[in-house]
């Protein structure tokens, strides 16, 4: 698995039409009524990478694998969720789980579609869905302060470095802020206390502006206030039209390309949105080519060889003895393994050697 993306937003914001485009299925109903999702979704999604079927080109195997990612539909969320409004405690629980956020905002007018606050302000939106966040953090870091300072009355050391940590990020919280702008100033402890706690704020996040045909091609009034927005947390903006990748996820192949080529773009939308996920999350892919498969998997950037190994098989990396290593530009490049190899471009890489995005790779091991 790649990672794991929550879908997140307002009701009725087009959540549940980005994720029946992502999935390519009709798995999560969309209707225009708020709460029309209840129990999340979930739904697997291949990593679109022209890498892979060009290898795959040069090497003919009997099979082709992309990696892939998952996307969580979650319920929508309303003011007073932190408190328990609407299916407050359900969407925060589902959303404890996931690794990143994908926050769906409506960034177009339609009379035709119902907004649950009466009006379309992106921002206001936005800040609605951080505030509830921010409140269930501020709960969640209270309770632990509370029995913290009780053991460090004590003396205990621990105990008295947790109490600073939390009193930190509570004060962050108290300002309304998200924890993740901060992480690099709250110290080991506080970053430990963060995972332990599985803060909702200090997720990465990526804005979908959700626009209408129009928009797409030239940004509006919507799409610029929520890239002002997001430029003050370091997020990044993805905009899509939502109804066009439902209806460009229902095509098949030839007509998909013959739409897209209409609308003058290029690939679909949804591209981008894994491509800024595997980039929130500092995701890489590497290849493992042969005659019986060449299959593409995803780590996170830094990982080594034994590690990267590991996700074929847990007995490769226990076993592991080194890495056959060719780039994969080196590979496209000569047009065989075996002329990378004739070239010397075959490096031999041991257990301390960080895997990079694109390396072709053939582990030995013995078990």
């Amino acid at each position: 698995m790649g990672f794991n993306c929550g879908i997140v937003g307002l009701p009725n914001v087009g959540k549940s039409t980005l994720f029946n485009a992502l999935t390519n299925t009709a798995k999560a109903e969309a209707a225009n009524y708020p709460f029309c999702t209840i129990e999340p979704n979930v739904g697997i999604v291949e990593v679109p990478d022209e890498r892979l079927y060009r290898l795959a080109e040069l090497i003919k195997p009997k099979k082709v694998t992309p990696t892939t990612i998952e996307f969580v539909d979650i319920a929508g969320l309303v003011k007073g969720a932190s408190k328990g409004e609407g299916l407050g405690n359900q969407f925060l629980a589902n959303i404890r789980s996931v690794d990143a956020i994908a926050h769906v905002v409506r960034c177009f007018k339609d009379e035709n579609v119902v907004h649950v606050e009466g009006s379309v302000d992106p921002v206001r939106d936005i800040e609605t869905i951080n505030y509830e966040l921010v409140l269930k953090d501020l709960e969640s870091v209270e309770r632990r302060l509370e029995k913290v300072k009780k053991v460090a009355k004590s003396g205990d050391k621990k105990a008295r470095a947790e109490v600073e940590a939390l009193e930190r990020i509570k004060e962050i919280l108290e300002r309304g802020e998200r924890i993740r702008p901060y992480l690099g100033e709250i110290g080991e402890e506080g970053q430990k206390v963060v995972k332990e706690l599985a803060l909702l704020t200090a997720k990465p996040v990526m804005y979908v502006a959700n626009v209408d045909e129009e928009g797409l091609f030239e940004d509006n009034e919507y799409v610029e206030a929520v890239k002002e927005f997001a430029k003050k947390e370091g997020a990044p903006v993805v905009k899509i039209c939502a109804k066009i990748e439902a209806e460009l996820a229902e095509l098949p192949p030839q007509e998909k390309e013959e739409f897209l080529k209409e609308l003058g773009m290029e690939e679909p939308g949804l591209n981008a949105v894994i491509r800024e996920g595997y980039r929130l999350l500092d995701l890489i892919t590497f290849f493992t080519a042969g005659e019986p498969e060449v299959k593409a998997w995803t780590i996170k950037r830094g990982t080594k060889a034994p590690q990267a190994a590991g996700k074929i098989h847990s007995d490769i990396e226990r076993g592991f003895i080194r890495a056959e290593v060719i780039r994969y530009e080196d590979l496209v490049r000569e047009g065989s393994i075996q002329a990378c190899k004739d070239k010397g471009l075959m490096r031999l890489e041991g257990k301390d050697y960080e895997v990079q995005d694109g390396d072709v790779i053939y582990f030995r091991f013995n078990v």
